[in-house]
């Protein structure tokens, strides 16, 4: 079982380069002008269709039968990239269940477990968007990042050893964990709009990259899902830290973090909605928070405290 997740690992790493490699021939294609397969009224309806209304659904039927946005097009490398990310998605997504049988927990318990799990989250909350809105244009920015974590899997010890006693709590540790790896990807696909928000600016500077008012819908849908999650990780958190330390909160370097990421998508939430934060500052937040959330990720390597799991 172990040997078979591992081949499954590797195959999925092998299928996200690719899928990664042509997300970026799609998007350079797109930025050069070239369109092999245009919009036309004739196209099915979007998946985003009933689940999306008002003037952002208008919008997007208008540039369909005008055949008028390039964001929107699709070409046969478009769909090779896609279909290349799905299957790479779904080989991850089985190598952490066949690990998650051998365990006999959810296969978060180290960082080897943990940077798989974040970017099999990471990928994954990018497919669910782009059902939804024109998003696969900015597709190779949550599937770099998720692809470097990935490669940087690739070099830390994968071989199962027991855990230390304040993790062996199987059911906290599926849960909590869990959670943190769904938020962490969910809070990811945000980070991607908001690159693609400030890149494209709010005069759409670039015909090829999904509207500035797609870019921000999309952002804020993310982190309105994301940020009930990470809170109720944090809240679990407490409640291990409890039973594990016989203490709810005691500042350690990886509580403070997740504490200031909760803050910072608050903030975010809050300066969205006021217009003199509006656009490009809450772009800016939406990058500063992600980087929290890596500084979170990986805040056992450079502080130490009492969440060293990393088997380093």
């Amino acid at each position: 079982m172990a040997g078979l997740s591992s081949s499954l690992f590797s195959f999925g790493v092998i299928l996200v380069a690719l899928g990664f490699a042509a997300h970026v021939g799609h998007a350079v294609m797109l930025a050069n002008g070239r369109r092999l397969l245009p919009v036309l009224s004739t196209a099915p309806r979007p998946a985003y269709a009933g689940v999306v209304t008002g003037s952002f659904v208008a919008a997007q039927e208008r540039a369909a039968a005008g055949g008028d946005d390039p964001s929107t097009s699709s070409s046969p490398l478009s769909r090779a990239a896609l279909g290349l990310s799905v299957v790479g998605w779904l080989a991850l997504g089985a190598a952490m269940l066949l690990r998650a049988y051998v365990v006999g927990r959810g296969p978060w318990g180290n960082m080897f477990e943990f940077s798989v799990a974040f970017s099999f989250s990471m990928i994954g909350g990018y497919l669910f968007l782009q059902r939804r809105y024109p998003i696969r244009t900015i597709g190779f920015l949550p599937l770099g990042v998720a692809l470097a974590m990935l490669l940087y899997a690739s070099s830390l010890p994968s071989d199962i050893k027991p855990l230390v006693p304040a993790l062996q709590n199987a059911p906290l540790l599926t849960i909590h964990v869990g959670m943190a790896v769904l938020s962490y990807g969910i809070f990811a696909a945000s980070c991607a709009a908001g690159v693609g928000y400030l890149i494209q600016g709010q005069k759409d500077r670039f015909s090829w990259l999904p509207g500035h008012r797609v870019l921000d819908e999309v952002a804020y849908r993310a982190v309105i899902i994301g940020f009930p999650i990470f809170a109720t990780m944090i809240i679990l958190g407490s409640w291990w830290a409890s039973i594990a330390w016989s203490r709810y909160w005691g500042w350690d370097p990886k509580e403070t973090a997740a504490l200031v990421t909760w803050l910072i998508y608050a903030v975010y939430l809050h300066a969205r909605n006021q217009r003199s934060w509006a656009g490009l500052p809450a772009a800016l937040l939406l990058v500063v928070g992600f980087g929290m959330v890596l500084v979170t990720y990986s805040g056992s390597l450079w502080f130490s405290g009492l969440h060293a799991y990393s088997g380093l």
